[in-house]
């Protein structure tokens, strides 16, 4: 009998490690002339288009082909753990563990096994950091679900929209439909758990309550499940602490 797999991603630490005595960038500048989810101005020139080899997760009738750009650096930066190739230039822009994808990646495109055409997760700018399918799902429930932990919109106004940035909660099912944020906008995601008995999904967010741009001791941590087995998984606030 297979035992259950419960999947933890952190996607957050309270506290940052500041690089030459530098202080540390706030994940959100709040500016009453600007929005959160201000354009993107900056186009990096140096980038260029390019897919990973497709991904298959078991069980599954599609394939996945992570999406993004060839990164190009100086001798001064380093990749996101990515390999280089011919000396500066990146062509890795994910990794892949059987059930998940990690990288740094701006779409996935699906594409089913009996098929060519392939189809974007999203249309919207975004950088997309895992892909997870929860197997242990699939196997009990016979339902097959993508949770994802995503940066959507520059929340800190640097025209970028990066690691930086806030990371949300996203959930679609196996072929990359029914795709929609979970979290709250301007709560940064700080991890999951699938509580498979329950067909339930577990994580927690926090609010920059003082508006001081970081998320620190003083702000507030929200609790939430969502319901993997009702129609649209729904989410639920729940409060363990009061």
């Amino acid at each position: 009998m297979k035992k259950a797999l419960i999947v933890i991603i952190s996607a957050f630490s309270l506290s940052f490690v500041a690089c030459n005595d530098e202080e540390p960038k706030p994940k959100v500048i709040y500016d009453a002339t600007r929005s959160v989810k201000a354009p993107i101005k900056r186009i990096d020139s140096t980038q260029i288009k390019i897919a990973d080899l497709p991904v298959y997760m078991e069980g599954t009738k599609y394939l996945i082909h992570p999406i993004g750009d060839i990164r190009i650096y100086d001798d001064s930066n380093r990749s996101y753990g990515s390999s280089r190739t011919n000396g500066n230039v990146s062509y890795a822009i994910s990794n892949y563990n059987r059930f998940e994808i990690t990288g740094y990646f701006e779409n996935l495109k699906f594409q089913h096994i009996d098929s060519t055409a392939l189809r974007p997760l999203t249309d919207k700018k975004v950088q997309i950091q895992t892909a997870t399918y929860l197997n242990t799902i699939a196997d009990r429930y016979k339902k097959q679900i993508l949770l994802y932990t995503i940066v959507d919109s520059d929340t800190n106004q640097d025209s970028k929209v990066d690691a930086n940035d806030i990371r949300s909660l996203y959930i679609s099912d196996g072929a990359g439909m029914g795709f929609r944020k979970l979290s709250q906008d301007v709560q940064e995601l700080i991890d999951w758990n699938i509580v498979e008995v329950q067909g339930r999904v577990y994580f927690r967010t926090i609010e920059d309550i003082n508006k001081n741009g970081a998320f620190d001791k003083n702000d507030k941590v929200h609790y939430h499940y969502i319901n993997l087995l009702a129609p649209d998984w729904p989410v639920t606030d729940y409060e363990p602490v009061n």
